[in-house]
Formats: structure tokens, C-alpha cells, sequence
């Protein structure tokens, strides 16, 4: 009897240490229909921070579905926002790197807004216009039986760099983000008007795991002349791609006579990324992509390859944007509270 309950133990422990292994079955959001299986070892964190959200900065979010306004603590916010824009079964050192994206993201909005209309009292909505947000209820629905050890990642990630933001000369970056990278990164300007030192083109290899790396669209002659607002040549041809960017994406194409930037044509025709060629089959056009996203800033694929590797948060943040430092929150607290007011 003793042996028996020696043995009992022994499996117990076991138990109790071996890592949760789950089989995910991984829907990318909703305009995809790629579903990837991926086994992953999930762990309970061990709890090493505090946190008191009632000392917290209050974020009024804007929910676009009740039409109300939600207050929610800073770290609480950010929490939903990664929980949104990432799936939790990226590796922790990933997570980590979106939530320290997430809270500069944040902070920069409120302290340098964009010119976006917001309802009277908000600072920010729950949409891709800023960053995507769920809260607790919404998050339980979603991940139904999973909830409790997927929001035990989330909250270590956030909790873990909580109050860290990403700087450069001393001013919250713009944080920018996208899902995967066609092997590079692409320079601010390449894609937005504006030059940002940190935003500079920078290798990604790590993307070529994600299932969004490739894709192909097919569509008709006529609909391409359509949203593109030109007309295809009698040669059979479609255009000429004339300039590409220092990340590979298309800069300009020349269709007929007539010039667009690779950002319209992606835009127009709704491609995953302006990394594209094509081809022409009788009526037909066929365009493959690489990538998805504008590629600008931190690759969320890229971020979960680095983490596979060992590197860390820091290693990550500081690859995708060039030259910041990841400073405390503290002294943009004060700003922060008076905006709000």
C-alpha cells in the first residue's frame, strides 16, 4: 500500500508539471479562409508583478457596436488589444513585443491624436481604425473554455512590461504594426507620406512560416479595369511594374499609359500586400501576392519566429524599430491625465 501511494504521488507531480498541450486549429481573421493546425506547450505563468487597475490611467474606448463609451485601465486596455491582435498561442516574448506596441500605440494617440472624429469623450474606438479591443465578456465568448489559461498568457505578457513604451529621442513612436512581412520590411515613406528614422526596411525571414506568406487572386478583365479605373492594352498584356520599394513591394506600375502607386493597386483590388505580379489568361487576371499587411513596423509572424529562436522582446522590438529605447510611462502620466480632462 505504501508503494502504491509513493507511485500515486509521483504521477501526480507529473501531472501537475508537465506543460498543457494544446492542438489549435488557428483561423486567421475574417476575410481568410486559411486555417492552420498548430500544437503549441502552453504554461501557467508564474506570477512575479502586481498591479492595481483603480491606479490606473483610464482609457475611454469608444465601442462601436453599443455606441458607448467604456473606461477601462490602461494595462486592462492593452490586454484586450493583444488578446484581439494577436492570437495568444504565439510564443510569450512576441506577445510581450505587441503589448509593449500596444501601450505606445496608446500612448501616442492620446498624447499626439490623429485627425480621426471621435464621439465626444472618447480618445479611442475598438476598430482597426486604432487598435482592435475586446474586454473580459467579449474575450470568454470568443475563446469559451480556453479563456482562463489563454488570458493567464495575455495578462503575463502585459503585466510582465507593464508601463514599458517604445521611444525614439525621447518621444513615444509610432508603433505600427502588421501580420507578415513578404521576407522584409518596408521604409514609412514607401507606404505613408511621412519618413520616420525608426521605421526603416529591415530583413523578415522568419514570415515564410506564416500561412498568409503566398497568396492568389483570380479575377475577371473586367472588373480589374473597373476598380482600377483604366483600360487594359490589346496585346494581351496587363501593365508594366516600374519601380519597386527597398522592401520589395511595388512602388509604381504603368498600365496603358497610366500610372499607380503599388498602395492603390493593393487598395483598389484588396490584396494582401503590395507585393504582387500577375498575369493575364484570355479574360482572366491571375495576381500573387507575399505578405500581408502594409509591412510597415514590427511583422507579427516575424516577432513569433525571432521568439522560436530565444530572442527576446527586446530583441524583437528593437530589430523592427530602428534606434528606440524602451523607456517607463511615468513621465508621460501627467500629459496623458490632462488630455484626458
Amino acid at each position: 500500500m505504501k508503494r502504491l501511494l509513493i507511485v500515486a504521488t509521483i504521477l501526480c507531480t507529473i501531472v501537475l508539471i508537465i506543460p498543457t498541450m494544446l492542438v489549435l486549429f488557428v483561423s486567421e481573421p475574417a476575410d481568410s479562409t486559411t486555417t492552420t493546425v498548430r500544437t503549441v506547450a502552453l504554461e501557467q505563468p508564474e506570477q512575479a508583478w502586481s498591479y492595481n487597475p483603480e491606479e490606473d490611467v483610464a482609457i475611454a474606448v469608444f465601442r462601436s457596436q453599443s455606441e458607448q463609451i467604456e473606461n477601462v485601465p490602461l494595462e486592462k486596455y492593452v490586454m484586450g488589444v493583444v488578446a484581439s491582435e494577436m492570437h495568444p498561442n504565439f510564443e510569450m516574448e512576441a506577445l510581450k513585443a505587441q503589448a509593449l506596441t500596444a501601450r505606445t500605440y496608446m500612448l501616442k494617440h492620446i498624447l499626439s491624436p490623429r485627425d480621426v472624429q471621435l464621439p465626444e469623450g472618447a480618445m479611442v474606438t475598438d476598430t482597426v481604425t486604432h487598435q482592435v479591443y475586446r474586454n473580459e465578456a467579449e474575450l470568454k465568448e470568443s475563446w469559451g473554455a480556453d479563456y482562463d489559461l489563454y488570458m493567464a498568457r495575455i495578462q503575463e505578457a502585459v503585466l510582465s512590461t507593464q508601463g514599458q513604451v517604445l521611444t525614439y529621442d525621447g518621444e513615444p513612436i509610432d508603433a505600427a504594426f502588421f501580420s507578415t512581412s513578404n521576407g522584409y520590411t518596408e521604409n514609412s515613406e514607401d507606404y505613408w507620406e511621412n519618413e520616420f528614422p525608426y521605421l526603416r526596411s529591415v530583413e523578415s525571414p522568419w514570415d515564410q512560416s506564416s500561412p498568409r506568406f503566398s497568396a492568389e487572386k483570380v479575377m475577371a478583365v473586367s472588373e480589374f479595369q473597373e476598380k482600377l479605373g483604366v483600360s487594359l492594352p490589346d496585346d494581351g498584356s496587363v501593365g508594366t511594374i516600374s519601380e519597386r520599394t527597398d522592401g520589395g513591394r511595388v512602388a509604381k506600375v504603368v498600365i496603358n499609359g497610366t500610372e499607380l502607386s503599388g498602395r492603390q493597386v493593393r487598395d483598389k483590388l484588396g490584396l494582401d500586400s503590395s507585393d504582387f505580379q500577375w498575369q493575364r489568361q484570355g479574360q482572366q487576371i491571375t495576381i500573387q501576392t507575399r505578405g500581408w499587411g502594409h509591412g510597415v513596423g514590427m511583422s507579427q509572424y516575424g516577432a513569433d519566429g525571432m521568439a522560436k529562436e530565444g530572442k527576446t522582446y527586446q530583441d524583437i522590438v528593437t530589430h523592427y524599430y530602428q534606434g528606440i529605447e524602451i523607456e517607463g510611462l511615468d513621465p508621460y502620466v501627467a500629459q496623458m491625465t490632462a488630455k484626458a480632462e
